[in-house]
């Protein structure tokens, strides 16, 4: 690689190119990630909001891309970031680094064949009958109707065929009747419309690039499946790698319900006897009797009945499949059909199949976690899901590659370990360097410890791989922008809603504020309770999540600085507004998962059955990645100043409070509400006027 400038000359330029100025955390990481890649030692990064940390591995990706004439992989966990790096980061940094290099470095997108339009699938999509569509239900399939000719319209425009680009969108029933997932396909030799194919022109695109962007959920699947998906790789790039095993565990997971049953027998029953698809359709109405009767939840011993129902679903199946016959690749047509009986008899088969298996071994040895759903808004389930995928990673993800994992939120309780045991790296073998933080305790550095021991119960093996751990801070001065208010003087969070304290606490804050507060809850219910009251009492107007598109919520947000929103889960990682719109951030308890949540309490239990604590290991885990996500939301830009409020005295009292306090960006503290507000309407005093009326 001597013919190519040095990784420090090519960001550089791509800085100067870019009109950034020179960041250390940006440099360190950069050249961090190029040491990993010549010495083949996997790298995690912790690099704060404002680092710019995707062209500090991007830089150093390209250029060994380049030099050996190979491809390197980018993955993320959300669609907004693998935007913002295939339609900005890219080509700006592509075309900031051609005069350096031999030529323009070329990057492509590529996601799971289920997001392409299949054009076979579409041609035959307005005489296929619908597979989940209530029957006889006129409104449904109207919309469905017109749904499905938009996708007709839409196909004669699109270049890639890729549903993100398709706007405004249509329904996941509606895309499902013109697409395919990888084992419903007959594989572009026998399609009609291979050649036209656009899963299979995005997968040639990504085959001869230097950069190939996807996401964790193709990740986990290109890993579990016996095909390669993603093109031959030795170095991959893990970004949003705070999120890697829950999308991970979402891939590997499985489930069983009366319409996937349903499904695979009316797919098979032009294909096989009617005995046998009359038997599986049988034991669809079998399952769903069961269902009716069970309680939902976690289950840990199969009852007699329910054992019964999965085996006669398993048999029938099976049954269906041996008379499939082989495939005729002559007839495109029947080849289609038999791929998408056999694709859904197979699911509902190894699903059953799986469940079953999960019981054989004694409770403390299992590896799968079993639990049954049931709401109004959906038809009830059963649900099959691994209690840890860190062997999974370090076999497929870390054995034969160079990874690099990188996200703002790595380092928990001031340690890489805890999550790195959840990615099957193990403790760390080369260590580590991460910046001293006067908040992190004793007691904390303790339980951090204690969480990376027990994280993956005794599943990880010997041989972990070698890596090591990076924290490159962040550009912004966290102590001197903003205060980490606990409300210490407040009664526990209760069960039973939100104390009115609590409401009182809100309503003094955003007065003092002047709005511009985002509310983050752990629950709906609270976030609904909270909107209700406060609009009552304040002026400011009161945005809840639910009200409209989250978009459209965050957008109008943005918009006028005197208004609040409030939500849960998805705008603890979703909304990035800087300036006078943020200046608060309200978080009304610690987001520990639900007790109830069948697989955190198994993970749980299965840490604690092997000795150590479970609470430490998933449950205040869960909760640190949440909280350093959410507080994340306060600072986006080097002139943002704020307050964020914790109203949960627990974050002060409880000894696992210095644990999450250590996991937080390193804000002043304190726990006087009278030291907040009083910052607060200083902030907003000196804030210049924008939309606010």
């Amino acid at each position: 690689m001597a013919d190519l400038p040095d990784v420090d000359e090519l960001l550089d330029a791509a800085v100067r190119a870019l009109g950034g100025a020179r960041r250390d955390g940006q440099v360190a990481m950069a050249q961090a990630v190029d040491a990993a890649i010549d010495i083949e030692e996997h790298l995690v990064v912790q690099a704060g909001t404002g680092t710019g940390k995707s062209l500090a591995y991007l830089v150093p990706a390209i250029r060994h891309a380049m030099a050996n004439d190979t491809t390197v992989v980018v993955s993320t966990a959300t669609i907004a970031l693998q935007r913002q790096l295939i339609d900005r980061d890219l080509p700006r940094l592509a075309a900031a680094l051609a005069p350096l290099l031999r030529r323009e470095p070329t990057f492509a997108i590529l996601k799971g064949r289920r997001n392409y339009l299949c054009r076979h699938r579409l041609q035959t999509a307005a005489d296929a009958e619908p597979d989940e569509v209530e029957l006889f239900d006129p409104r449904a399939l109207s919309s469905l109707g017109r749904q499905v000719q938009r996708l007709h319209e839409w196909a004669e425009e699109t270049v890639t065929g890729d549903r993100d680009e398709l706007v405004p969108g249509v329904g996941d029933l509606a895309w499902r009747q013109v697409s395919v997932a990888a084992n419903e396909c007959v594989g572009a030799a026998a399609c009609p419309f291979g050649v036209e194919c656009f899963a299979e022109q995005a997968r040639a695109e990504a085959g001869g690039v230097d950069v190939v962007v996807t996401n964790h959920a193709l990740l986990a699947i290109d890993a579990m499946q016996s095909y390669q998906i993603l093109p031959e790789h030795r170095v991959l790039l893990v970004d949003e790698a705070h999120e890697l095993v829950d999308r991970v565990t979402s891939a590997a997971s499985g489930a069983l319900t009366e319409r996937a049953v349903a499904t695979a027998a009316k797919r098979a029953a032009r294909l096989c006897e009617v005995e046998l698809t009359e038997r599986l359709g049988e034991t669809a109405d079998g399952l769903a009797l069961i269902f009716t009767d069970a309680e939902p939840g976690r289950v840990d011993h199969l009852p007699e009945a329910l054992a019964g129902a999965v085996a006669s679903v398993r048999d029938a199946a099976h049954g269906c499949i041996s008379a499939l016959g082989p495939e005729n690749k002559n007839d495109p047509e029947a080849a289609t059909a038999r791929r998408l009986a056999l694709a859904a008899l197979e699911e509902v088969h190894d699903t059953a199949v799986r469940v079953l298996e999960s019981f054989e071994p004694p409770l403390r040895d299992r590896r799968d976690v079993v639990w049954l759903t049931k709401s109004p808004k959906q038809p009830p389930g059963l649900h099959v899901a691994p209690l840890a995928v860190g062997g999974l990673l370090r076999e497929k993800l870390f054995g034969d590659r160079t990874t690099v994992l990188t996200s703002a939120t790595l380092a928990l309780g001031g340690s890489f370990t805890t999550l790195a045991v959840q990615w099957g790296l193990g403790r760390e073998t080369a260590g580590e360097e991460t910046r001293p933080r006067p908040a992190a305790a004793e007691e904390a550095a303790e339980d951090a410890r204690e969480a990376g021991e027990d994280a993956d119960d005794s599943h990880t093996a010997a041989g972990e791989p070698r890596w090591r751990g990076l924290d490159v801070g962040s550009p912004f001065d966290h102590a001197r922008s903003g205060i980490l208010y606990v409300a210490k003087h407040l009664p526990p969070p209760g069960r039973d809603g939100l104390d009115q304290r609590y409401l009182d606490e809100i309503a003094g804050l955003i007065e003092a504020a002047g709005g511009r507060t985002l509310g983050l809850f752990s629950s709906m219910r609270a976030a609904a309770q909270a909107a209700e009251d406060l609009r009552e009492r304040l002026d400011h107007p009161i945005l809840c999540q639910g009200d409209d598109s989250t978009g459209q919520l965050v957008g109008e947000f943005a918009e006028d600085e005197r208004s609040c929103l409030f939500g849960t889960l998805s705008l603890w990682q979703g909304v990035d507004v800087p300036g006078a719109s943020l200046q608060l951030v309200i978080v009304d308890r610690i987001p520990f998962p639900r007790p109830d949540d069948p697989l955190s309490s198994a993970r749980q239990r299965a840490v604690g059955a092997h000795g150590g604590n479970g609470f430490m290991s998933v449950a205040a885990t869960h909760a640190a990645l949440l909280l350093a996500q959410g507080t994340g939301r306060l600072l986006r830009a080097m002139d943002d100043r704020g307050v964020v409020a914790v109203l949960d005295p627990r974050l002060a009292t409880a000894r696992y409070g210095g644990f999450l306090r250590a996991s937080l960006p390193p804000y002043w503290g304190t726990t006087d509400p009278e030291v907040a507000r009083a910052a607060l309407r200083r902030l907003d005093a000196a804030a210049p006027v924008g939309s606010a009326v």
